[in-house]
């Protein structure tokens, strides 16, 4: 008879503490990322985008009419869309299907960058729309995969950080450099530390894969983004790691652009995820000056 009583006070009791522990869990609410003191990664505003855009790769901001420009993975089409009305984009053919990753403006020539670390670049006539494109190979051989490139101005450079590369440490991210001014590529003397990313993140051993990288205006700080990982990292412009945070993947699902605005907004293109809407985030700069 003890050993009845005991087994279901035993029983009713474990019955309690998980119906407490479920309910303090969904008491809890969403889980609240952290965030840089300029955004709150947690609450974009959020823009869908449509469907010629649904594999979007790479971003850049274009002041002149509050617009962004884009290109999709495994399209050859350069993409503009409104912000104020995001409704169909304008596009340019400037290339065939191909692996298309991240894009960059400067001055008024478009780059874009290939998975293999190629670059293309665009330049528009001043009159109409027809265009004129020049492509530029990576020299380095083996098995080599890019998915970021930023400008670096005071080098007049593009910088490309691998995503995989056979120069690649265990421990460290190899970077090249593209010279704009002779169109030749060198390897950079930025590496990425990936002991800190991968402290952060709870991890042991991490290979960390950059989807995005844009530096911030205000602080010249690199933001490299990792879809892979659910990352974003604030590094300076030598790769010494500053910050690193996780990323909820209920709102990153895809993320793989990343630019900036001379205000100091942040923007964020999400490829499309298990069928819902590729979408464009944006984060105001909370400290405005900084």
């Amino acid at each position: 008879m003890d050993t009845c009583r005991s087994f279901f006070l035993l029983r009713n009791l474990l019955i309690c503490a998980t119906s407490l522990l479920f309910a303090s869990c969904g008491a809890s609410g969403p889980k609240n990322y952290p965030s840089p003191p300029q955004y709150d990664l947690n609450h974009p505003y959020k823009i869908s985008l449509p469907e010629e855009l649904k594999e979007i790769s790479g971003i850049e901001y274009y002041a002149k009419d509050t617009s962004i420009f884009a290109i999709a993975d495994n399209d050859g089409w350069l993409f503009k869309l409104f912000l104020k009305n995001a409704g169909k984009p304008e596009r340019w053919k400037f290339g065939k299907n191909h692996d298309y990753e991240d894009l960059q403006r400067v001055d008024s020539i478009f780059y874009v960058l290939s998975s293999s670390g190629d670059i293309t670049s665009i330049r528009f006539y001043p009159r109409g729309d027809s265009m004129a494109t020049n492509k530029f190979k990576f020299p380095a051989e083996g098995n080599n995969e890019f998915e970021s490139m930023y400008y670096d101005s005071a080098g007049h450079c593009l910088n490309l950080l691998c995503k995989d590369c056979e120069a690649d440490k265990k421990s460290a991210v190899s970077t090249w450099r593209f010279d704009l001014n002779t169109g030749t590529y060198t390897p950079s003397q930025l590496v990425l530390d990936v002991a800190p990313i991968a402290h952060a993140l709870g991890a042991e051993k991490l290979k960390f894969k950059a989807s995005a990288t844009a530096i911030r205006p205000r602080t010249r700080e690199l933001y490299i983004l990792s879809s892979v990982n659910k990352a974003l990292v604030i590094a300076d412009t030598t790769g010494k790691v500053k910050a690193v945070y996780p990323l909820d993947p209920s709102i990153y699902k895809q993320p793989e652009g990343i630019a900036f605005t001379p205000a100091g907004d942040l923007l964020i293109s999400n490829e499309v995820n298990l069928g819902e809407y590729a979408t464009l985030l944006i984060f105001k700069n909370k400290i405005p000056g900084k």
